[in-house]
């Protein structure tokens, strides 16, 4: 690359970092094309790209960003996923191929500017994705008017009960008044 691809390069990594919710840095030395081929796969699913960037110049695209404050671990081979939308998805993906892959070593992480090590991107695999917040608050908000239906319909049926046994009530006094 010459300095005018280097310096487009860090420009339009730049603003990728810029528009991040999260970045993950991840080790995948050792991996074969395959394996890289479907981390970036299964990364895409998600909405996350995957990146492999020489260090000099991710720190250089980092400046400014909120990934700047991992750089310290910029170090050695690595690559980054960046996401833009759904934060626990990517880190969902990154810990179940980590399994599959064990030279894929989840290093770092970063959310809205605080660092994350690897115990904390766990940690947030455990929590609900945004989809599925999204049905669980629907549903929370479906159940309140059901609710206040069933008991709407639950006092004009006793008010129908109450009404037909005044109606049973008075056909028994008007036949004994008959007799």
């Amino acid at each position: 690359m010459n300095k005018k691809e280097k310096e487009g390069f860090v420009a339009d990594m730049r603003e990728r970092l810029e528009r991040a919710e999260a970045t993950f840095l991840v080790d995948y030395r050792g991996l074969n094309v395959e394996a890289i081929n479907r981390v970036r796969k299964d990364l895409r699913g998600v909405g996350t790209e995957f990146h492999v960037v020489k260090n000099r110049l991710l720190k250089l695209a980092s400046q400014g960003t909120e990934t700047a404050s991992i750089k310290e671990h910029f170090v050695g081979p690595c690559a980054l996923a960046i996401t833009y939308d759904d934060l626990i998805a990517p880190a969902k993906v990154l810990v179940a191929l980590s399994k599959d892959y064990d030279k894929l070593k989840i290093r770092m992480g970063q959310i809205s500017g605080r660092p994350l090590d690897v115990e904390s991107i766990k940690r947030l695999v455990l929590l609900p994705g945004r989809n599925e917040l999204i049905s669980q608050v629907l549903s929370t908000m479906q159940a309140v008017p059901t609710s206040f239906v069933r008991v709407l319909h639950g006092i004009l049926a006793n008010l129908l009960y109450a009404l037909k046994a005044l109606e049973i009530k008075k056909g028994e006094e008007t036949s004994r008044t008959a007799n």
